[in-house]
């Protein structure tokens, strides 16, 4: 592996993990005296899904690599992209205003990890389409997600909401580049 493939997969782990972050921001404004072994759980859930949806996406994309090579780069292009400009638009929309949650509750906290993970999905099964190996972007993906929403939730009670959806936007923005550097990499390299 190359300095530049794991700046990329760095990357894109730091993008998907915006979800999470602005997630885990709002953990932090709903429950201001989580405890750190909570903390964890809820970090560690998050990070376990958007590691593991990657996997998921990549077998699929795997199976059907062959299928579809000559298009692959389009396909990885077009999935960033939508994925990218979804999380710009979430990131645009108004303020609503907070519910009170309990994300330590089961059924909360998968929920939560599942919808910030469907992002990781996608790119998986463009890592799946690209053939690219899916052990370090898994490992990089969950990492810095884990680390990302433990920040979320130790600064939630600092930081204003505008802020998380700034995130978003960013993230959403770093998927639309590695999207154009996956389709400029196939086209012109």
């Amino acid at each position: 592996m190359t300095l530049t493939q794991f700046i990329t997969f760095l990357l894109i782990g730091v993008g998907l993990s915006f979800d999470s972050f602005a997630v885990s921001v709002s953990c932090g404004l709903m429950k201001q005296e989580i405890k750190f072994k909570q903390a964890v759980l809820v970090a560690g859930s998050l990070a376990f899904f958007q590691a593991m949806f990657p996997v998921i996406g990549w077998f699929f994309g795997k199976t059907i690599h062959d299928l579809i090579s000559s298009i692959d780069h389009w396909i990885a292009f077009g999935l960033l992209s939508v994925v990218g400009v979804k999380m710009v638009i979430e990131g645009i929309k108004p303020e609503g205003v907070l519910k009170k949650f309990d994300p330590l509750k089961l059924r909360v906290l998968i929920g939560l990890s599942v919808a910030t993970s469907i992002d990781a999905l996608v790119v998986g099964l463009s890592y799946g389409f690209l053939e690219v190996p899916i052990l370090l972007p898994i490992i990089v993906i969950g990492s810095v997600t884990f680390i990302a929403s433990m920040l979320g939730m130790l600064f939630g009670k600092n930081i204003p909401a505008k802020r998380s959806h700034q995130s978003i936007i960013l993230g959403g923005i770093i998927l639309i580049a590695m999207g154009v550097k996956f389709l400029v990499e196939h086209l012109w390299f």
